[in-house]
């Protein structure tokens, strides 16, 4: 069954059109990569224009809209600026308790970067993955003028933070119900890119409780992945789910570095990606 916003999320005729569409996948820790792709493709003077995020793919989606570039999220990482803010996120072993972090840092750390708080202001257009708990569809939220909002939600993992009630609904994690929210993207964009942080790895080794406990999640992240993973042009995996999790927090330079190669791989791969490049400024 397709979700609702799926089934009516196609542009007015009057809706602007994009060249560069390009979806950030849901994935903890592990989005840092979405920082290197971005940072590979600006290398090669591909620039998107508009950008659909789930989970940590909307904070870093929010702040590319809003203007920042790879290098400086990255700087804000090394800073201290937003490691701190996603460290919240660690493991736990009680993790089946509501509630185990509020929303008070992210909600924070949106107002700090982007203070307009605003969709219709960012410099890029942004499209934001929740899923609602009350309809049991995933939503696209493009306009609202409460971006921090709406982003806290799609990062709201299912027992670690409370679910965020919105308008009387029940909102969490966007990669709840679709981790690769391109669907938005399609219509609007000319190409579209996808940067799936969790894809599929195959496990043929005997996992203890926890190793499964993940291994399961990923496998379900990946399925909810399948619809939109279908409608991107170009689809970047990172390496980095090989060697660290999603709550590796404090490797985000390795994981970055994991989204540079293999953004920059894929394009020596695929080097008709190239004619997204924009003209060289003289």
């Amino acid at each position: 069954m397709k979700s609702i916003i799926e089934l009516f999320s196609h542009p007015a005729p009057h809706e602007s059109k994009y060249k560069i569409g390009i979806s950030l996948s849901g994935g903890g820790a592990l989005g840092f990569a979405h920082i290197g792709v971005l940072q590979a493709l600006e290398d090669y003077r591909i620039f998107p224009e508009a950008i659909s995020g789930s989970s940590i793919g909307s904070i870093v989606g929010g702040m590319y809209a809003a203007g920042y570039t790879p290098t400086q999220m990255l700087q804000f990482i090394k800073d201290g600026k937003l490691y701190k803010i996603t460290n919240i996120m660690n493991f736990q072993p009680t993790f089946w308790k509501a509630g185990l972090s509020n929303h008070n840092s992210i909600l924070s750390m949106m107002k700090e970067f982007i203070p307009n708080n605003s969709f219709d202001k960012l410099e890029k257009k942004l499209f934001v993955c929740v899923s609602n708990l009350t309809t049991g569809n995933w939503e696209i939220i493009s306009k609202s003028e409460k971006l921090d909002i709406w982003i806290a939600a799609s990062c709201s993992i299912p027992g670690i933070f409370n679910a965020m009630k919105i308008n009387d609904m029940m909102y969490v994690d966007g990669g709840l119900l679709n981790n690769l929210p391109s669907q938005p993207l399609r219509d609007r964009c000319e190409f579209v890119i996808g940067s799936d942080v969790i894809p599929h790895l195959e496990s043929k080794k005997v996992l203890k409780s926890r190793d499964t406990l993940v291994e399961s999640l990923r496998v379900a992240l990946h399925q909810n992945s399948l619809a939109g993973r279908t409608k991107c042009d170009y689809l970047i995996e990172s390496e980095a789910i090989e060697k660290h999790h999603e709550f590796n927090y404090d490797a985000y330079q390795s994981i970055y570095q994991s989204g540079y190669r293999a953004a920059s791989q894929f394009i020596s791969n695929n080097p008709e990606i190239l004619k997204l490049q924009s003209p060289v400024k003289s």
